[in-house]
């Protein structure tokens, strides 16, 4: 599944430490890249163009679940310091979560944790890590992931709120608050990482997105931890697809519109509930989705979306929307003219024509 065949070098000066605004730069003032697949023609413009490369009619799906300070502070029996990053809520107390060890500068994947071990956290809170989290194709992988029981004294968004931060990885090195990992248009909190894609939206744009004829409906992915180490495949994650988001998608769709999913969160939702013949249906739960070239994509024929890691199975989704050769050429010019990469990054926006 891993899409080893887009394999490139990141240059260092090229992955985005901070948020812009840290430089004066709104949110919707990062680049824009425009790629086209049918034609191969790509274009350069600002964030805050978009409005011109999409029109009337056409729907842009969004993902409005919230980011979460899903990192915590966590100390072993035997003193050792761990960060616990929360990544999926299950039921109640139960989680999936992932330990990760502090380095100069950032973490690094834990894997010398026992089943049954219990985990201080601060504030008195707790956390008893029951068994691996083991998936179909992974079942001899290290265990960076573990099923666990939270045990809070106060409720979790206001313990998250007092003693959580946001998840940062080695690229960005000083630690922000969580207003910069919040996306304007986040109506329910529950994402363990921030779904980036959407990060550049302002209300202003989307105000003239909305003036222009644009549709904007929604949807709910909430993401879990990423493995920027071993590129895996994202697991089970949970979804919600509204009747009237699938009504409006359906209508798009037999009108010949187009359909523009905000991030890959938004692509595998809406993949999860399409049927075979490309109908998109409402629904709830639990999704283990993989999108891949394989597979194929059913539902967007544009998306939107950050740039992603060499070998990142994110290539794999974008590979199935719009064909190897238009990423690996899409990628080469990003490269060229030095686009930024990660959650505060630039943007790609990719359409058909």
């Amino acid at each position: 599944m891993i899409t080893d065949t887009l394999d490139f070098r990141l240059p260092p000066e090229l992955e985005a430490t901070e948020p812009p605004e840290a430089h004066g730069i709104p949110r919707d003032h990062v680049r824009l890249m425009v790629s086209y697949y049918a034609t191969d023609r790509i274009v350069h413009a600002r964030f805050d163009d978009l409005p011109n490369f999409l029109n009337p009619g056409d729907v842009v799906v969004i993902n409005t679940s919230g980011t979460m300070n899903a990192a915590l502070n966590a100390t072993r029996d035997d003193g050792t310091q761990l960060e616990l990053h929360l990544s999926t809520q299950l039921s109640g107390n139960t989680w999936v979560v992932e330990l990760r060890l502090p380095s100069d500068k950032s973490t690094k994947p834990f894997y010398d944790a026992r089943p049954n071990e219990t985990l201080t956290l601060p504030g008195g809170a707790s956390i008893t890590l029951n068994s691996p989290y083991r998936r179909q194709h992974h079942d001899h992988s290290p265990n960076r992931l573990w099923w666990s029981t939270l045990h809070l004294p106060i409720k979790l968004n206001d313990y998250l709120t007092r003693y959580g931060f946001p998840i940062r990885y080695s690229y960005v090195p000083k630690q922000w608050s969580l207003d910069y990992y919040q996306l304007a248009y986040a109506t329910q909190i529950g994402s363990a990482e921030m779904p980036s894609a959407g990060r550049p939206f302002t209300p202003e744009l989307i105000t003239r997105l909305v003036a222009r004829g644009i549709q904007i409906v929604p949807l709910l992915l909430h993401a879990g931890v990423a493995s920027l180490e071993k590129h895996e495949p994202p697991y089970d994650e949970f979804y919600r697809v509204p009747s009237e988001t699938a009504r409006i998608v359906n209508a798009a769709k037999a009108e010949g519109k187009r359909v523009i999913a905000i991030g890959t969160t938004v692509v595998r939702a809406l993949e999860t509930v399409a049927d075979a013949e490309g109908i998109v249906w409402a629904g709830e739960g639990w999704t283990d989705l993989v999108v891949t070239p394989q597979r194929g994509v059913r539902i967007a024929n544009g998306m939107l979306t950050g740039f992603h890691e060499p070998r990142a199975s994110h290539l794999a989704l974008l590979t199935a929307l719009a064909g190897h050769q238009h990423i690996q050429l899409a990628y080469a010019e990003a490269l060229q003219e030095k686009y930024l990469w990660h959650e505060f990054g630039d943007s790609h926006l990719i359409l058909a024509r």
